[in-house]
């Protein structure tokens, strides 16, 4: 099966639907899977990924913890692929990536912080 490039520049939105978690390899012994090419463990994310008036929520895999993502911010995601897959009758699409960071939070006016209701 070959993996397929995702363009994420065309949606108008990537929210942290779940927060990372580590991916086990071995529910008995609970063995982390490690990425085979970086030796970080892999890291499983919920993303909502919108476009115009849809929106679908996808687990990606990410080699290392996305430091800093956490439910309902914003984020960026760097060489999304999505790779169809077919194991004894059943098929899906597993989705990887190779970072998935929070967005800069926009800068904030100094000016009005702090300044309250009949200030």
């Amino acid at each position: 099966m070959v993996a397929l490039p995702i363009n994420t520049a065309k949606f108008t939105g990537i929210i942290c639907a779940v927060a990372p978690t580590p991916r086990v390899a071995n529910r008995e012994t609970g063995q982390l899977r490690v990425d085979k090419e970086t030796g970080k463990t892999v890291y499983q994310v919920g993303l909502c990924l919108m476009a115009g008036t849809s929106a679908d929520v996808v687990t990606v895999n990410v080699p290392g913890e996305p430091v800093g993502v956490q439910n309902g911010m914003p984020v960026q995601v760097r060489d999304l692929i999505a790779t169809p897959w077919e194991n004894e009758g059943r098929h899906g699409i597993a989705f990887r990536a190779t970072e998935i960071k929070p967005l800069a939070a926009p800068p904030t006016s100094s000016g009005s912080a702090g300044k309250g209701a009949g200030q």
